[in-house]
Order: structure tokens, then sequence, then C-alpha cells
């Protein structure tokens, strides 16, 4: 009889030791969470106009081909004036086409014709991105440019671009 009551403990405290372990792996499962899905983060670009020489500005430098440039702190395109993005094949490889609203593609007008020889950066979330020199008066309410990234990641570029100008189209209308 001895035995028993040392049984009867033995199992209460194994019986602890389960709830705890299944308790343990429920708190952990329940801790994985799915990771983020990079493409449905914002992409925010916005225009910066170059700096005339002389003129103070902020320097920055594109990614891949390390062009140094001083661009005027303010933007003159921001997120809200871009209406769709394509990816676009020319002779010298891939590009985007950026579509601007119609006020935003009278401004590039305005500021095309009068800024030539300059250059207009743009930046993804405030990541120099991409430099196109102004060599023509650009009215047809779009622009291409190079942007500074492999072939292979300019088209979720494109896509995530497509959709927070979608989602700010959207947000807009309300």
């Amino acid at each position: 009889m001895a035995d028993r009551p040392d049984g009867l403990r033995a199992r209460p405290v194994a019986a602890l030791h389960l709830v705890a372990l299944l308790l343990g792996l429920l708190l952990v499962s329940g801790c994985q969470t799915k990771l983020p899905d990079p493409m449905n983060d914002p992409l925010v670009a916005r225009f910066f106009l170059e700096a005339r020489p002389g003129e103070a500005g902020l320097p920055v430098q594109l990614p891949i081909s390390k062009l140094d440039l001083t661009i005027n702190p303010k933007p003159v395109f921001v997120e809200t004036d871009i209406i769709d993005a394509e990816l676009i094949r020319v002779k010298l490889g891939w590009c985007m086409m950026i579509r601007f609203t119609p006020a935003a593609a009278r401004d590039l007008y305005r500021l095309t014709a009068g800024n030539q020889g300059r250059r207009l950066v743009l930046a993804f979330n405030d990541q120099p991105a991409g430099a196109r020199r102004i060599d023509e008066v650009m009215g047809q309410g779009g622009m291409l440019i190079f942007v500074e990234v492999d072939d292979v990641n300019l088209p979720p570029l494109v896509e995530r671009l497509k959709r927070t100008s979608a989602d700010l189209t959207k947000r807009q209308t309300r």
C-alpha cells in the first residue's frame, strides 16, 4: 500500500507536465504569423527636379550607376499625381512608363518646356531609383524612365506602383 500513494502522486505530476506541454504547443503554434507580402507594401513614387548649378539642394546617388546628383528637396510630382505605370521595351532595354493625372500632365508640359537639360529624378519610398534628362517637351501625359533595378525586379516594382496608384485614386474619390 505504500506504493499506491507514490503512484497517485506521480500521475498528477505527469498530467500536469502533459497539460503544460500541450499549452506550450498551442501557444507556439498560435504565435506563428504569416510574414507580410512585400508586394502589398505601398510604393510611393516622387519626382524631384535637378538643382541648377550653384543652387543649394539635396545630394543623392543612383543605386547602380552611382551617378551623383543634386536635387531640389521639394518634389515636383508626388504619388497622387501618378495614375498608372507600365513596363515598356525600347531599344535600350526595359523602362517604366509613368502616366500622370491631367493636372500633373499640364505641369509636366510646363516643367519640361522651361527646364531643358536638367534631370527629373525618380525616387521610390524616398530612395533614388532613376533619372531622366529633360531633352524634349513632354506633352503626352506620360514619361519613360529607366529605373536602376535588375530586369527581374522591374515587373514586381511596376505592379506595386500600379497598386499604390489605384489605392490612392480610390481614396481620393471617396
